[in-house]
This record gives structure tokens, sequence and C-alpha cells, in this order.
């Protein structure tokens, strides 16, 4: 039974649709990748799921369900519940996620208050930072946001997504302002986090090289509509549409050890499906 299903999913911003009939579905344990270009949808699909798209847009279609049953499509009543245990989810810029006024010990706290875990909330949350992989996490805990590195803040950010054990864990572009390095390592993380609870995972990313090596399976969107979907070595082997066939010609770097990785770079030379969209 898939942990997050998405059915249909059409989303408009005032008369323009912006997502189309997307089927998504991320099962206990696994990591799907969603790929494509800025401005494809991708975003505004994660937001869908927690009930959080902004006022200009609306679901004009579709249904999204948590473990088969459990509605959390924007306007429905359990939305609210859901958020947090069902599914969490990790911004894309964390600096600008966090309260830059509240320390970040009780920001974690906040969370975990949120959902129902109120006792000791001090320590439960300092050892949410220590297991995030933070150094001396007590002391971490009684900073301000603007005083961690980027890094740091995105495990801070991790921390505060896995407070309440989700069902599902939604990761947008989790290392887009990263250098290669910390971006590895953040990485890392999230699949030892995946491995030892057994959540779900949605990794969403413009880079088709972080979701390949990642990912069970992917799925790529372009203009608001997934276009091409299924395992990974099938993705990348035997791409059928223009814009993921780009997609693989452009990947800089399939690890060797990989046994999906492709035998050759070849793609189309002038692919219209390539969007210039901001």
């Amino acid at each position: 039974m898939p942990g997050l299903e998405i059915d249909g999913l059409c989303i408009s911003i005032g008369d323009r649709g912006v997502v189309h009939a997307v089927d998504l579905q991320v099962k206990p344990g696994n990591c799907v990748g969603l790929v494509g270009a800025s401005g494809s949808g991708k975003s505004l699909m994660a937001l869908a799921s927690l009930g959080l798209l902004p006022r200009a847009a609306c679901v004009t279609a579709g249904r999204i369900l948590l473990s088969g049953g459990e509605p959390v499509a924007p306007g429905l009543d359990r939305t609210a519940e859901v958020r947090g245990s069902g599914i969490a989810m990790i911004f894309q810029s964390p600096r600008a996620a966090l309260n830059p006024l509240l320390r970040v010990g009780h920001q974690v706290g906040r969370v975990l208050r949120r959902n129902g875990r109120r006792d000791d909330l001090r320590r439960r949350g300092i050892a949410l930072l220590g297991a995030v992989g933070l150094p001396e996490p007590d002391k971490v805990a009684r900073l301000y946001p603007h005083e961690l590195s980027g890094g740091m803040c995105q495990r801070v950010m991790i921390a505060m997504g896995i407070a309440s054990e989700p069902q599902v864990l939604i990761a947008d572009e989790p290392t887009t302002a990263l250098d290669v390095t910390v971006q590895a390592d953040i990485l890392d993380l999230l699949d030892d986090v995946r491995s030892r609870t057994g959540m779900g995972m949605l990794l969403i990313s413009h880079d088709l090289s972080v979701v390949a090596e990642r990912c069970e399976s992917i799925s790529v969107m372009w203009q608001g509509a997934i276009v091409e979907s299924g395992p990974t070595g099938t993705v990348i082997n035997s791409p059928r549409h223009l814009f993921a066939a780009e997609l693989v010609r452009d990947l800089a770097h399939v690890p060797e050890t990989n046994a999906w990785a492709p035998q050759s770079s070849a793609g189309p030379a002038d692919d219209p499906a390539r969007e210039a969209d901001g």
C-alpha cells in the first residue's frame, strides 16, 4: 500500500492550469525521485500534498491519499492532522524556512509539541539535533539560525522534518544551495533516516544525477505533467520522452558501480521540450 498516493492531480493558478493529471506513488521505505526544470510544477505538487498551496493556486481535480485512505488534499478536514505525523517536508531554502527570531531548539520543540510530544521537549529536541549529525547539539539548540552555516541549517530542517516520525518525507531541492561535499553528507543523512525509520521519501530536484544515485524510481515532470516514469534503470537507459532523453544526455556523471549506468550519452541535439521558465 502506498504511503502517499497522488491520483489525477490538477492545479490551477487563476484560470491557467499549471499541473495536469499527475499520478505518483511513494511506498514505505522507498525513495522516488521527481525531476524537472524550474517552473515545471514539482514544488506546487509537493505543497498541495501538505495543504500549503499559495492563495492564488487551487486543486481543481484529483485526490491525494495517505496510506491508501486518509485524504490530505487542500480544503479537507484531515489536512492539518496528517501534516507532520503523516507527511513532512524539507524546504529548499532552510534559512528562509526557519524563524530567525527563535532559537533552534525552540523551533524543534514546537514541532514536537504540535505533534503531541510534550514531555521533556528540550531533551528530545537535543537528541534529534544530535541524530542528524550536528556537533554539540546542546549548544546548537541555543543558537539562532543566522549563527549556523547553510549545511547546519539544512540539518536542523531535517531534524524538524523527522521529529514527528512521518510516513512520508518530501525533500524539495534539499541540497541546491550547498557545496558538493555538504550536499553528499545531507543526502547520505536522508538515506540513513529512511533506512532506519522505513518512511517513504519523495526527492525533488532539477538535477537528474542527484535522484539517479539515490532513488529506486524516477518521474520526470515537464510543463506541469509527468511525461516519464519508471524504475531508475529504465528511465536512465531507455528514456522515451524528449525532455527525459535530454536530461540523460546532460547527465554529467553516473557512478560506475550502478548497474543501470547508461552505455551511451547520445541524445537529441535540439530538444523542443526544454523549458525556459523560471
